[in-house]
């Protein structure tokens, strides 16, 4: 009897020290996984462009332009937290060379405008804004400069370049973001050669050690551009990621696979990524809120409905990826009252959907448990408030079920699922049943999951119970997250929203 309890005490024992999941394919780095829980962000363009009514400038503006009446990096930032969005990126630099902030590398910027009597600095002023809103900071400095000189040369991006953005690293951290975009040599001003000047993009910066400054100086920021290294263009301005999104992507040649960002983003493919990709490298879908990045009157009644950005939410968020949303303060130095009030409404509308998950209380039944170590790897930590807690299956089960009973029917129209992404994205295909009139009916399928994936049905469903089935995954499963939501009308105002703390979607 007691060599049978022993045996038993060790099969236990065994159970109970089952290790974690073994990760597959490429992981995220901290910066990454920051990033990630950032979820929503914009990109703020202001600068000689908003005053001459363009999109690109050409590099000859004269800096006297820039002299908004009232300037106010509280309204823009405000603006920004109220729709939900936890960080801004600050166009430092747009491709007509005029620099936002005092620069010692051009005479081409702030400091030779009237605006502050020369002594204004645009990053301050967002830098501090930020800090007071607990709002994360991110730069976008143009490698393209219309205005110098010396663009084209080796000089331009080592005592150009380069240094400015050692001044931006230096000293307006900390940031979350450094950003780059692929707009690269054309025709420009060139410090009045007026001329096309054309460039190699994949050798002329030296990305590798022009990217060091910020692995260096910032190095909890992720690096976005149409070249990676850390976050790829998800291949449009629209907003939109695939209806499958996978975090990992091999970039294209020159020098492909050797390391992350040596290639190209292919528009078609970034929507999408691969499946079998070597990089974890996930999308920032961009789009503006306005039809164009810059303010231009014209647009004012043109600014994309609170609707509109919802559905943008799903199919970004909602999709693995990232939303950037770009701003434009007008010539006065403030966003126009009809932005704002876009911005707020969608915010509402998130907070109110998201802040009750249906599914807590629930009692959940999984057909697998890792080890049948319920403590460390059950279904339980689906509902726990963290991305990183887990639902873990033995190696051996990849297509398990899990039955969430709520008790009594519940109506939602929100699915939220989530893998724990510190061991890779590893399931392919899922499906979600209700218990409908006494039997099980499938209400929705999905492919990818990764750090975040929305399932908005298209009726409204109710019921006692749902089901969630694996259908297909290479490997065992690490799920963190299994939430039902109703999504909130825009003219809900059934409970109050504090707006003092920031949003969990």
């Amino acid at each position: 009897m007691k060599y049978l309890s022993l045996l038993l005490l060790l099969a236990a024992s065994s159970a109970f020290a089952q290790p974690a999941p073994k990760p597959y394919g490429p992981l995220p780095t901290q910066g990454q996984l920051n990033w990630q829980e950032t979820g929503m962000y914009c990109l703020i363009h202001w600068g000689p462009d908003t005053y001459t009514d363009k999109e690109w400038g050409y590099g000859d503006e004269d800096p006297k332009l820039v002299n908004p009446s009232n300037f106010d990096a509280m309204q823009i930032v405000g603006a920004a937290k109220a729709g939900g969005f936890k960080g801004i990126i600050v166009v430092a630099k747009h491709h007509d060379g005029f620099c936002l902030w005092p620069t010692k590398t051009t005479e081409h910027n702030i400091s030779k405008s009237p605006y502050k009597n020369g002594k204004g600095d645009i990053l301050r002023e967002y830098r501090e804004a930020c800090d007071k809103m607990g709002m994360k900071m991110g730069v976008y400095c143009s490698p393209w400069d219309r205005n110098s000189a010396l663009y084209g040369k080796p000089e331009y991006v080592t005592e150009v370049y380069r240094k400015q953005l050692k001044e931006l690293y230096t000293n307006y951290g900390p940031l979350f973001i450094t950003w780059h975009d692929g707009a690269n040599g054309g025709d420009g001003y060139y410090g009045g050669a007026r001329e096309v000047r054309k460039i190699e993009r994949s050798t002329y910066y030296g990305w590798d050690e022009t990217w060091g400054i910020a692995r260096k100086l910032q190095p909890n920021a992720v690096i976005f551009g149409d070249v990676g290294p850390d976050i790829r263009w998800v291949g449009n301005e629209r907003g939109q990621a695939g209806e499958t999104s996978w975090a990992t992507y091999t970039p294209h040649a020159p020098d492909a696979g050797k390391k992350p960002g040596n290639g190209y983003v292919k528009d078609y493919e970034g929507t999408e990524g691969h499946r079998d990709g070597e990089f974890w490298m996930p999308a920032e879908c961009d789009v503006a809120l306005r039809p164009g990045w810059f303010y231009h009157k014209r647009q004012d009644d043109s600014v994309k409905t609170p609707q509109k950005l919802l559905s943008l939410y799903y199919q970004s968020v909602g999709r693995g990826a990232a939303l950037d949303l770009g701003l434009s303060p007008d010539r006065t130095g403030q966003l126009n009252t009809n932005d704002v009030q876009s911005l707020k409404q969608f915010g509402d509308v998130l907070r109110r959907t998201f802040a009750l998950n249906l599914a807590k209380g629930a009692t959940l039944t999984a057909s697998n448990t890792r080890g049948n170590n319920k403590t460390k790897y059950g279904a339980a930590s689906l509902l726990v408030d963290s991305r990183y807690t887990y639902w873990a299956t033995d190696d051996k089960v990849k297509t398990p079920e899990l039955v969430l009973d709520m008790h009594q029917p519940k109506t939602f129209n929100i699915i939220r699922l989530r893998e724990n992404i510190k061991l890779g994205q590893r399931v392919e295909e899922v499906a979600v049943d209700a218990w409908q009139d006494g039997k099980w009916e499938e209400i929705a399928k999905a492919t990818s999951i990764g750090g975040n994936r929305l399932i908005r049905l298209q009726n409204d469903v109710s019921a006692s119970k749902v089901r969630l089935r694996i259908t297909k995954s290479p490997v065992c499963i690490a799920l963190s997250d299994f939430g039902l939501y109703k999504e909130a009308k825009l003219n809900d105002v059934a409970f109050l929203i504090d707006n003092s703390k920031p949003p969990k979607f």
